[in-house]
């Protein structure tokens, strides 16, 4: 049943997880999102600046040491070495807008899965894994390549909670203060906080960043019920809006992620996500940033 749902996008919620099974639908489907991926594009570059070395013909003009050439007056090249462990750090959000759906899966749902299939990827590939809380909830955010650790974080995570409060900005911020050395952070969010912008911009200036964008279709207007009243997840606050209203401005968003060399996939509740992500995941690295 799991296999088969995979294989369709998981547009419903599989029985597996009815049962207690999550460990078998995240395996399966971290089986799904790693065939054909590229290691190294999956994980970022893997490298490190360890110096300078006077430029020889052959040399890719890519390498260049612009600052160093510019001061010098001669050409230099960078000189990287290869991290023996990339560190992965997967911020999921758990506030409570991710939790309230027009479809069968939440976006709360995704969030949890894909999180855990990209942790489940990343340790098989020896980078050690660290799951943070976006919303309320505090996680243990030290890397680790043990399966169990990875599991004991994503289990209070999983179940949706209707009112809690987003901090994924500040939880980015904190978590960019701490890491001393490049990583890969990537992020499953609904992008509700307004800070989390800023702090992502921050982070893609020392790390590999993603961003997976969740979105349910009531939030690009898709419901077509007329009037509405609708409550805000996270504040309580009730208002009467029309069921064409776009909650987000996604486009601008992804411009502005981009801009800022932050890699960004757009993903829907109400459609099947495993084959765009899987082919996010395997192209990453390319020249093309930015899909959905």
């Amino acid at each position: 049943m799991a296999s088969a749902t995979a294989q369709h996008g998981l547009r419903k919620k599989p029985d597996e997880l009815a049962r207690g099974d999550f460990e078998l639908v995240v395996r399966r489907l971290a089986e799904e999102l790693a065939f054909g991926s590229d290691n190294s594009l999956f994980i970022g570059g893997g490298l490190e600046y360890a110096g300078s070395r006077p430029y020889e013909p052959g040399d890719s003009v890519r390498s260049l040491n612009w600052r160093l050439t510019a001061r010098t007056g001669k050409p230099f090249v960078k000189l990287y070495e290869a991290l023996k462990r990339t560190c992965i750090y997967v911020v999921v959000d758990t506030s409570g807008s991710m939790s309230v759906s027009s479809t069968a899966l939440s976006k709360h749902d995704l969030a949890v899965w894909i999180a855990s299939a990209v942790g489940m990827i990343g340790q098989r590939r020896m980078s050690p894994v660290a799951v943070v809380g976006g919303g309320d909830r505090e996680t243990r955010v030290e890397p680790s390549l043990l399966r169990n650790d990875l599991w004991r974080v994503i289990e209070p995570l999983r179940a949706g909670q209707f009112g809690e409060p987003t901090r994924l900005g500040e939880r980015l911020r904190a978590l960019v203060a701490r890491i001393e050395r490049a990583s890969v952070i990537v992020v499953v969010s609904d992008m509700h906080d307004p800070a989390a912008l800023s702090a992502l911009r921050r982070a893609a200036q020392a790390h590999d960043c993603i961003a997976i964008h969740l979105q349910d279709p009531a939030e690009e207007g898709a419901l077509r019920a007329g009037f509405i009243r609708a409550r805000e997840a996270e504040t309580g606050a009730h208002t009467l809006v029309h069921s064409a209203t776009r909650w987000t401005a996604a486009d601008t968003l992804k411009a502005e992620l981009i801009r800022s060399g932050v890699d960004y996939l757009r993903l829907r509740t109400d459609r099947p996500f495993v084959p765009p992500l899987r082919h996010f995941l395997s192209s990453r690295g390319g020249l093309t940033r930015g899909r959905g």
